[in-house]
């Protein structure tokens, strides 16, 4: 295989109703005929999109954001938070009544029996409130960790703890993860097993936290729905997901 295409989840391989478009999957049905190496890369949890891998036939991901990156099946790398940090964090967000979801590669859980903002961010995904364990960050690697704020409320948290990114992906939610920590990161990990050349790396995407993966592709690619800083750094910008964006923009590459 001589390139490999990375594709973000939400608003680019799923739809805005969060369903899988059919020329999605029959355009990666092509890639994979066409000898091209599929892979995700996606701020979801690996268990978060463990349907969506089986659905495509998928084995390889960059997940949390870069911070957890399976290679075939096998975990390659993995880059944990500072656990004595998070707990320094919870306590504060505890304090400015802001709840956090922890999450390992397995599972997550909330720090708080109930928030409307976990309820409303989550179920966007269509995922429940996640179950009660305020010491799930005790002796476990956590590889990210939400924090429910409303918009700009996390300036404080950017300003006090240096030891984190931050990247807002809901109006209510905002993912947490180790200094410099993204997307790109993850995906050199993958490209370094690989042996991928840079020009032969693509990257579709259409968020905030898609920025730094589309600066490190080759190639990088902006949905027709992405937000407007992406589709200023991209190097080509294809339809919304909900017209066929990932057909057609593939389509354009000559890749299908």
């Amino acid at each position: 295989m001589s390139k490999i295409v990375f594709f973000d989840i939400d608003g680019t391989l799923l739809d805005h109703d969060k369903n899988l478009p059919a020329s999605t999957k029959e355009a990666i049905k092509k890639l994979k005929e066409n000898e091209v190496f599929v892979a995700i890369a996606t701020g979801r949890a690996p268990f978060m999109f463990e349907n969506l891998l089986k659905e495509l036939d998928i084995d390889s991901f960059v997940s949390f954001n870069g911070q957890y990156v399976v290679f075939e099946g096998e975990p390659i790398y993995k880059n944990a938070l500072n656990n004595q940090k998070i707990q320094e964090l919870y306590k504060e967000a505890a304090y400015q009544g802001h709840p956090v979801v922890f999450m390992d590669n397995q599972t997550m859980k909330s720090a708080v029996k109930h928030h409307d903002f976990i309820e409303t961010s989550l179920g966007g995904l269509k995922f429940a409130h996640p179950e009660y364990d305020e010491q799930f960050y005790v002796d476990r690697d956590l590889f990210q960790t939400l924090l429910f704020c409303e918009e700009g409320k996390e300036k404080f948290y950017e300003e006090n703890y240096p030891e984190f990114t931050f990247i807002r992906w809901h109006p209510y939610s905002v993912d947490v993860l180790p200094a410099g920590g993204s997307k790109a990161e993850g995906i050199k990990k993958m490209i370094e097993r690989l042996s991928f050349r840079p020009e032969d790396v693509y990257a579709f995407g259409d968020g905030l936290n898609d920025l730094e993966m589309l600066e490190a592709a080759g190639t990088g690619v902006a949905m027709g729905n992405a937000v407007p800083q992406l589709k200023e750094l991209a190097n080509m910008i294809t339809r919304d997901v909900d017209d066929d964006g990932i057909w057609h923009g593939l389509k354009k590459l000559n890749l299908i």
